[in-house]
């Protein structure tokens, strides 16, 4: 419990304007479904001592706050089908909004690009591409250079060191 913890959470998270305020119910729940997100909702209420009504109303306040975003499940992409797994670093021709608005257009509409990220550094953007074969990489890599992506370095992901973590909202013993 964060009560005996000896350390005080940040409970203000700010949303834009609006501040949220999580106490340590919240906390407990988050951390309860970013470990099993198909928790159902008695069983989620027995992990933090509330009841079944109770539960559901925080949860539905957190998704309506922004604070949970979406609730999914993670799919291995080679066991359906897309055993290339690419990151691709992005760099623009132009930096210009109308050049990076198209760019972004493209990446959003391509469903082979899972994840994208407008970064700092050498590359304009990091994208996490799948494919089915080199074939259908090569059409997603020709698509992002007709639409600005002057320089494109690809890395093929060999293997999952770590998955995606959950956040340390609650800090361990």
């Amino acid at each position: 419990m964060l009560r005996n913890s000896g350390i005080e959470p940040a409970n203000k998270i700010l949303f834009g304007n609006v501040a949220v305020e999580l106490d340590e119910i919240d906390l407990l729940l988050l951390a309860e479904l970013q470990a099993d997100a198909d928790r159902t909702n008695v069983e989620l209420a027995r992990l933090v001592g509330l009841s079944p009504a109770a539960t559901l109303n925080r949860v539905r306040r957190l998704k309506s706050s922004g604070v949970i975003k979406v609730i999914a499940a993670r799919l291995d992409p080679a066991a359906v089908g897309f055993p290339l797994q690419m990151y691709v670093g992005a760099t623009l021709g132009r930096h210009d909004p109308r050049a990076a608005r198209q760019f972004e257009d493209l990446v959003r509409a391509l469903p082979q690009i899972i994840a994208a990220d407008n970064v700092t550094g050498e590359m304009d953007y990091l994208l996490t591409v799948v494919a089915r074969d080199v074939a259908e990489l090569q059409r997603v890599l020709a698509s992002l250079a007709a639409r600005g992506g002057q320089r494109l370095v690809t890395y093929l992901r060999l293997e999952e060191i770590k998955p995606p973590s959950r956040l340390p909202l609650v800090p361990e013993a």
